[in-house]
C-alpha cells in the first residue's frame, strides 16, 4: 500500500468492522446511547492513529472534490464507511433513534 489514502481507508474499514461485529454487540448491545458513547472513542482512536503519522507533514489528500488535510480525510472516510455498517447494525438489531 503505497497510498497514504488507501492506508487511512483500509484503516477505517478495519476498525468500523471490529466495532460493529465485535465491541459493540458485546459491550452496547441495541443501546444507541451506549454505541454513541462508544464511537466517540473508536472515531477518536482512528484520529489518534493517523495524526501520529501525518501531524504537522503538510501532507496533502485527495477527497475527490478537494485536497484536505489528514484530519477531515480521516474523519470524512470514517463517516462514510461507518454510515451504510451503522444502519446495517441498526436494523439487525432493532435499535431505535
Amino acid at each position: 500500500m503505497d497510498s497514504p489514502e488507501l492506508s487511512i481507508i483500509f484503516l477505517n474499514l478495519v476498525i468500523v468492522l471490529v466495532a460493529y461485529l465485535s465491541i459493540y454487540p458485546k459491550l452496547a448491545g441495541n443501546n444507541f446511547n451506549k454505541i454513541s458513547f462508544y464511537d466517540i472513542f473508536i472515531s477518536g482512536f482512528s484520529l489518534l492513529v493517523v495524526g501520529f503519522n501525518y501531524w504537522g507533514s503538510g501532507h496533502e489528500f485527495n477527497l475527490l472534490v478537494s485536497n484536505v488535510n489528514w484530519f477531515w480525510f480521516t474523519l470524512v472516510t470514517y463517516g462514510a464507511i461507518e454510515t451504510p455498517i451503522a444502519i446495517w447494525y441498526f436494523k439487525k438489531h432493532k435499535i431505535k433513534l
